[in-house]
């Protein structure tokens, strides 16, 4: 079957590579669609700490069932589906308490194992999930929709909170989807007028571009002076951390899930005084995949209008090097697997 490799940084090349082996309670897949993570990206661009080389890529997709043992789930052969591509150890003192998201020895698909880049792949059953009449574009969004909705559960929401979201890529605009049913003052902030005009299309009751405006201004309008009730970060870098924690009002929650590489430093006592409360977030439950297939398929979020191109296989570099500079006109872009 052909994989799709970044060999070293820098370089993709379409190659031939042996068929999965499907063990005992897996099931074979067929690959429909997969989508660029910003893992995926770092990755290529050699910035992705834990990759190692060469890999297959890839843990945002869809797939059709070719094969499947019985099982107690409805799953058959032609079912369209989508997966959890994190795989957990389950002897760690994480998974034995439950949090199988953030297992010590976590292996995500595309980064320390080969990922969803392929024409097949085996999965267990017990990772697969019914796609409820999905298309296949839309279960390939699944997952970073979880990301974003696991993070939002981090923090219980009220309808009468302010939440500010720092941050107008997929996965902060994925938050803002999650974060609108629960309430309806979401402002979000970027530097990016395109991603803040897609942000507005997802609903955000305000947007802010912080080279125009300052975020401390931004907030003191927007909430009268108290600040956020709830701050989510979704870039992964100092500025915006500490950012958030300028605009979070007195005993708010906030939300940490962009991936930072570098150090932050700050005085903690505005913790303190403040009575912050701190959520780091990582990877995603399967109620979370459960709940965000169920959210699309009632129409209450639509993930399509994330997808910002469709590409081939053999177009793979040209859409890994789109996104390495990307200068904000992108929002997710899609590889097509198979027919």
């Amino acid at each position: 079957m052909k994989a799709i490799v970044i060999s070293k940084p820098g370089e993709i090349e379409i190659r031939e590579v042996a068929m999965p082996e499907v063990k005992e309670g897996e099931a074979l897949l067929k690959v429909k669609y997969v989508g660029i993570c910003g893992a995926d990206v770092a990755s290529f661009t050699g910035n992705q700490p834990f990759t190692t080389y060469p890999r297959i890529p890839g843990h945002e997709f869809s797939a059709e069932i070719v094969t499947i043992p019985e099982n107690d789930r409805g799953l058959k052969a032609g079912d369209i589906v989508t997966c959890n591509p994190y795989f957990n150890c389950g002897e760690c003192y994480s998974c034995k308490r439950g949090f199988v998201n953030c297992c010590t020895d976590n292996q995500t698909m595309g980064v320390q194992r080969d990922g969803a880049f392929c024409e097949y792949i085996a999965m267990p059953v017990e990772r697969i999930y019914d796609g409820k009449g999905l298309s296949a574009k839309e279960l390939a969004l699944i997952e970073p929709f979880s990301i974003s909705q696991h993070a939002v559960s981090r923090a219980e929401i009220k309808k009468t909170d302010r939440v500010l979201i720092v941050g107008a890529g997929p996965i902060g605009l994925f938050a803002l989807l999650a974060a609108k049913h629960r309430c309806a003052e979401i402002a979000v902030a970027d530097v990016l007028d395109n991603r803040l005009e897609l942000a507005k299309q997802y609903g955000a009751a305000a947007v802010v571009n912080t080279r125009e405006k300052s975020l401390e201004e931004f907030t003191r309008e927007f909430t009268d002076g108290n600040g956020f009730d709830v701050c989510i970060e979704a870039c992964g870098a100092p500025e915006t951390f500490l950012g958030c924690i300028e605009s979070a009002a007195f005993a708010a929650n906030i939300i940490l899930i962009g991936n930072g590489k570098r150090e932050t430093t700050f005085n903690h006592s505005v913790l303190l005084k403040k009575e912050l409360n701190i959520h780091g977030s990582r990877n995603a439950m399967k109620q979370d995949f459960l709940d965000n297939i169920d959210a699309v398929a009632c129409g209450r979020a639509d993930v399509l209008k994330m997808v910002s191109g469709v590409y081939g296989m053999s177009e793979a570099l040209d859409a890994f090097k789109a996104l390495s500079n990307n200068d904000g006109t992108l929002a997710k872009l899609l590889i097509k697997i198979g027919e």
